[in-house]
C-alpha cells in the first residue's frame, strides 16, 4: 500500500514539474504590454544593445521600452555586408514600408557617411521590423534568439505602434 501511495506522489510530482514551465510560458506568452497613448510622437529611438532594449522618447521624456532581438553576431559596430551586426552610431529613420516582408519596417540610414568611408561594401537594408510574413503567432519568443542579419526585431503588435508613433527623420541613436 505504502508503494501505491509513493507511486501517486511521484507521478504527481512529475505532472507538477512538466505543467508548471507551460504554464510560465503561456503566462508569458499572454501577459499584456502597455500600449502607446493615441496619437503620441516620438522624437528620438534609443537602442542598447548589450540590454537588448529599444527606448521610445516623446518631448525628451522616455515613454516605453521595447526588448529587441538583433543580428545573429550581435556584438560590436556592422563592418560590411553579411556579417550579421547591427550597426552603432547616430542614425535617422529614413522610410516607412508597409508591405515589407517582415511585417511592417522603419527604415534606418545606414550607413552614413562614415560607414562608407571604413569600408567598400558597409551593406544596408537595416530596419526596425516585426515578424516574417505567416509567423506572426511566434510573438515575444521571438525576444529568445538574435535572429536576424542585423536589423532590430520586435513583435508585430509593437513595429505596429512604432510604425505610428515614429515619423521619417526621427534620430535613432544604436549604442553597443
Amino acid at each position: 500500500m505504502a508503494h501505491r501511495a509513493q507511486s501517486k506522489v511521484k507521478l504527481v510530482r512529475t505532472l507538477i514539474i512538466s505543467l508548471v514551465p507551460i504554464g510560465l510560458l503561456t503566462g508569458f506568452y499572454l501577459w499584456p504590454e502597455q500600449k502607446l497613448p493615441e496619437g503620441l510622437t516620438a522624437n528620438k529611438l534609443v537602442v542598447n544593445k548589450s540590454e537588448r532594449r529599444l527606448q521610445l522618447w516623446s518631448n525628451n521624456k522616455l515613454i516605453k521600452t521595447y526588448k529587441i532581438s538583433l543580428g545573429g553576431n550581435p556584438e560590436g559596430h556592422k563592418e560590411k555586408q553579411g556579417d550579421s551586426r547591427t550597426p552603432e552610431g547616430l542614425y535617422y529613420i529614413n522610410d516607412k514600408n508597409p508591405n515589407s516582408q517582415f511585417h511592417l519596417n522603419l527604415g534606418i540610414s545606414y550607413p552614413n557617411a562614415q560607414d562608407k568611408m571604413k569600408t567598400s561594401n558597409p551593406g544596408g537594408d537595416i530596419k526596425i521590423h516585426g515578424l516574417k510574413n505567416g509567423n506572426g503567432w511566434i510573438g515575444k519568443f521571438q525576444r529568445l534568439l538574435d535572429w536576424t542579419d542585423g536589423c532590430i526585431a520586435v513583435t508585430n503588435s509593437e513595429i505596429e505602434e512604432l510604425y505610428e508613433a515614429v515619423p521619417i527623420g526621427t534620430p535613432i541613436q544604436i549604442n553597443p
